[in-house]
């Protein structure tokens, strides 16, 4: 899509994040072979839309545009923090509020906005943040489109991952001003939530929506959090001891190994495990040749 009226990205964001200088180098695992063909197993068995629940990328499937698809996706990932109870209300709340998300962010102006979610709440996060974040998306897709135009646009080709590009994109999105919704990636952290967004929009099968273009899933990067770093630790794929962003991107260079096209196929159905009671996770792990843990 052509480019109307770019956003200047703040100056102090301009530059390529640290991440852009840290070198993926993956634990090569052992049996790469039979660990994908576990994986793609695992995949076909699991990654399907009826497994989806209970998701925040559930409350999304309703709407069919890509223009409500990817404002609502920013909206879900964004408050996609907490119990599963206050991550599901919440995400209702703001949808139901919006109603159809382009339209809504199209015709509000400010000040509406500001009213309809003064008494908002999620966690520490109040209804200043979420307008922050409606407005931002707004000014965004003004200049550039669509979200996923604006992403795009950001992309470097002597840059090795998206951390930089996805510091700019969030930078377009706040401005400069802190905004929980929406973490800075310089910061170091593994942004979960930033990275659970680009899985959706980029991906497309059964569960990921694959609204945009001109982003390969090749370039995508795990969504870390502990449970995820549980997996790559059984796995072999990383040595840190905590979920950063070097363990997300160690994570993502052992699945290069495995699944160069698409790093991050194999998100989904991997997370099953300590979510669906009927999944050996243990077991898993043993066919895939994988030691016992450590006690």
């Amino acid at each position: 899509m052509k480019v109307r009226d770019p956003l200047p990205v703040p100056a102090q964001y301009t530059k390529a994040s640290h991440w852009a200088d840290v070198v993926e180098s993956p634990m090569i695992p052992p049996r790469p072979t039979l660990l994908r063909s576990h994986l793609d197993t695992l995949y076909h068995r699991y990654n399907h839309r009826r497994f989806v629940e209970p998701d925040p990328l559930a409350a999304v499937y309703p709407f069919e545009n890509t223009a409500d698809q990817e404002i609502a996706a920013l909206i879900a990932s964004a408050l996609a923090f907490g119990t599963v109870k206050q991550i599901l209300g919440s995400i209702r709340s703001v949808l139901d509020t919006l109603g159809p998300p382009e339209k809504a962010l199209r015709e509000a102006d400010a000040g509406q906005l500001r009213e309809t979610f003064a008494a908002f709440r999620h966690r520490y996060v109040t209804g200043r943040e979420v307008v922050a974040l409606l407005l931002g998306m707004r000014r965004v897709r003004a200049a550039y489109g669509s979200l996923g135009a604006a992403f795009a646009a950001q992309l470097r080709p002597d840059e090795t991952n998206v951390f930089p590009a996805l510091t700019r994109f969030a930078a377009l999105l706040h401005g400069g001003e802190k905004n929980y919704l929406l973490p800075d990636p310089a910061r170091g952290s593994a942004c979960k939530r930033w990275m659970l967004y680009l899985r959706w929009m980029v991906r497309k099968d059964t569960v990921d929506l694959g609204c945009w273009r001109g982003v390969s899933p090749s370039q995508l990067i795990v969504p870390m959090d502990t449970h995820m770093h549980r997996i790559a630790l059984r796995l072999g794929f990383t040595s840190r001891k905590t979920a950063d962003a070097k363990a997300a991107l160690e994570t993502t260079a052992a699945f290069r190994v495995i699944c160069p096209e698409d790093t991050v196929r194999y998100d989904f159905a991997l997370t099953r495990l300590g979510i669906r009671k009927e999944l050996d996770g243990e077991d898993f792990f043993t066919r895939c040749g994988c030691p016992a843990p450590v006690k």
